[in-house]
């Protein structure tokens, strides 16, 4: 069993138990990876239950037409299953694949600070989401500081996101703050 203070590690949430799938204990998935099935490139999945990380090792699963469906060793049957609707699924940071150096993981920008080229504070960054068809946009919320209160969805596209600064906590964005 792990939890944050144990494991003194830092843990990504890579998506979420549904419901059961079935009677004999699987679940149904909700992946944030893109594509859902990068989910099942970890072995041990640690689990948020009741405010603590246990670990769960998958030991099978199945492509759905809406989803994923996955067995966890020691979950047996549809109850057990059940009780772990709404949990959130995790794995260690450090297990996350290195990334190209202009390439981000969507936890990373979340919370970021969000400015136009003209140096326009519209907000911090909320959600990013997949609008379909591969097109990522972010959620950006206004803010105390920034220009409103309104939120804005911004395509995540190469013209429009101009720059992604970690250590300042800011996104560069060409953007109209009345668009």
């Amino acid at each position: 069993m792990l939890n944050d203070q144990i494991a003194g590690e830092e843990i990504t949430v890579l998506g979420k138990v549904t419901t059961a799938f079935g009677i004999k204990g699987w679940v149904k998935v909700y992946s944030y990876t893109d594509p859902m099935t990068n989910i099942l490139d970890y072995p041990t999945w640690l689990l948020r239950i009741n405010g603590q990380w246990r670990e769960f090792k998958v030991t099978d699963s199945k492509l759905q037409p809406k989803g994923l469906a996955v067995a966890l060793a020691g979950i047996t049957d549809r109850d057990a299953a059940l009780a772990l609707s709404q949990i959130e699924i995790g794995v260690p940071t450090s297990e996350l694949p290195e990334l190209e150096e202009d390439e981000h993981y969507w936890f990373q920008l979340e919370g970021l600070k969000v400015v136009n080229t003209d140096g326009v504070w519209l907000g911090q960054v909320k959600e990013l989401f997949d609008s379909g068809g591969g097109n990522q946009v972010m959620s950006v919320k206004g803010c105390e500081g920034s220009i409103d209160k309104r939120e804005r969805l911004i395509p995540y596209a190469e013209t429009i996101v101009l720059e992604v600064d970690l250590d300042n906590g800011e996104i560069q964005v060409d953007w109209d703050p009345d668009f």
